[in-house]
């Protein structure tokens, strides 16, 4: 059951939401507080998500959001707010929010996102637990094939868990609309190569070309030094394009629809959120091309986390 703590300066807006969340089912009420001056991480214990509203007496909801992160808490955040101006729900999300409730408070909207929220925290407990028992697997088998057993059931482990990392990846690629771009391949053998080296234990950080090299040595042996050069060069190019239209992507799901979980989850993660809010600018205005900066780094990196969550 999920645990709730409401920060909202109106009274009957609490007891609306505290009345939803009750009849429900979906969690409880464990705290609740008219402003977020007073809230601090020790009356957050065990809390999984906190309601906030945006716009509250001396401390808004985004400065008490910044406020709670530095402390520590790391659940999640709804965002209660009558607000329009997309700079200011940009600024929201940007801080780490998942998502907005609308005032006036509609039940069958509040129903809907604190299902929606308690499905990505059921998985979330899923994937951990599912984690941790490959882990205490792939342990056991490599413990076994010391001592020259079960070999075949170790190998079989690896194998099912990075099958299950490629479909993952191939999922993730479907969501930011990129499966059929031509880097697509190129960013599936990163996962795979990145992955090989973390298991490893020899993941080091690396400039991106000495990553692409890496990677094309890796399942690209017979390639010589030249052709190496100029298929890193290419590959460079390929993932740059993939990285770019994932971005115009997420700018126009989030240019049509500010709630789209797609756009809510992976626009703050992928990239800067203040570039998304300036992509979609451009695509408001029609411009096809972009003068925004896209870190390729962050991308890979928040893509390869998101696929072994």
């Amino acid at each position: 059951m999920i645990r709730f703590f409401l920060i909202e300066d109106d009274a009957v807006v609490r007891k609306m939401l505290e009345r939803i969340i009750n009849e429900s089912g979906l969690g409880e009420i464990v705290g609740e507080a008219a402003d977020g001056i007073g809230v601090t991480i020790d009356q957050l214990y065990g809390v999984d998500v906190v309601i906030i509203d945006l716009l509250m007496p001396g401390m808004d909801g985004v400065q008490t959001i910044k406020k709670l992160k530095a402390e520590g808490f790391t659940g999640r955040f709804i965002m209660v707010s009558q607000v329009e101006n997309k700079e200011m729900v940009g600024e929201a999300y940007a801080q780490g929010i998942d998502t907005f409730i609308q005032k006036p408070i509609n039940r069958l909207e509040v129903l809907s996102v604190l299902k929606r929220v308690a499905d990505h925290l059921s998985l979330e407990v899923s994937l951990h637990s599912i984690r941790k028992s490959l882990q205490i697997l792939d342990g056991k088998g490599k413990e076994q094939a010391s001592f020259g057993l079960a070999r075949g059931a170790a190998y079989s482990t690896v194998a099912y868990a990075q099958d299950s990392l490629e479909q993952k990846a191939r999922q993730l690629m479907l969501q930011l609309g990129i499966a059929g771009e031509s880097g697509a391949p190129d960013l599936l053998l990163a996962v795979k190569w990145l992955t090989q080296e973390e298991r490893s234990g020899q993941l080091r950080d690396l400039q991106l070309r000495e990553l692409y090299t890496q990677i094309l040595h890796k399942f690209n042996g017979s390639l010589d030094e030249q052709s190496i050069g100029k298929e890193v060069r290419a590959m460079e190019q390929r993932i740059r394009r993939m990285v770019l239209q994932a971005f115009t992507h997420l700018a126009s799901l989030g240019l049509t629809d500010y709630a789209n979980p797609t756009f809510e989850h992976f626009a703050p993660r992928l990239f800067d959120f203040h570039e998304v809010r300036l992509r979609m600018q451009e695509l408001e205005a029609g411009e096809k091309m972009t003068k925004c900066r896209i870190s390729v780094r962050k991308f890979l990196t928040v893509f390869l986390q998101e696929a072994k969550a």
